[in-house]
């Protein structure tokens, strides 16, 4: 009986040794992943004349909670097709992080859309979230002018005349 008891106990004491090097783990966790569009119609929302944009910096911020000071920060460039894929080390539970656009190639299109210049996401694995990437809601930037086919492509839509 005493063995049975020393084994248990020795048990316990290595799955506690154990769960402890795991809570310091820093290591990459996620990644962060989205895209980033021109508006070409200056509406604020995707529409199928929207271009993504190759090359677009970006950053992953992420701030604790009640101090607001920045605990990671990681920058990135979109691709070819405009996706960005971000790694986030460490599980960030105390931090609020957002993935920003911080510049476009294009110059005709450089203007922050107001609301989707940025967009909030969840890097910890107590979310109930079992995958490994956490997606980030489209980002974009205006062009400066609305390109001629819009007016089609928001009827379509069934919205009402706009000026152009």
């Amino acid at each position: 009986m005493a063995k049975a008891i020393a084994l248990i106990a020795s048990a316990l004491c290595i799955l506690a040794l154990a769960g402890f090097a795991q809570c310091h783990q820093t290591e990459q966790l996620f990644n962060v992943e989205g895209k980033v569009y021109c508006d070409t119609c200056r509406v604020q929302f995707h529409t199928k004349i929207s271009q993504n944009i190759p090359e677009a910096k970006v950053r992953l911020e992420c701030r604790h909670r009640q101090l607001g000071k920045i605990t990671y920060s990681v920058e990135g460039v979109t691709d070819a097709t405009g996706h960005y894929s971000l790694p986030v080390a460490g599980d960030r539970q105390e931090d609020i992080c957002e993935v920003m656009v911080l510049e476009s190639p294009q110059a005709d299109c450089n203007e922050p859309m107001k609301g989707l210049d940025r967009a909030r996401v969840l890097c910890t694995e107590n979310g109930g979230m079992t995958s490994k990437v956490r997606y980030a809601n489209p980002l974009g930037f205006m062009k400066k002018e609305a390109l001629c086919g819009c007016k089609e492509v928001l009827d379509a839509l069934g919205f009402l005349p706009i000026q152009y």
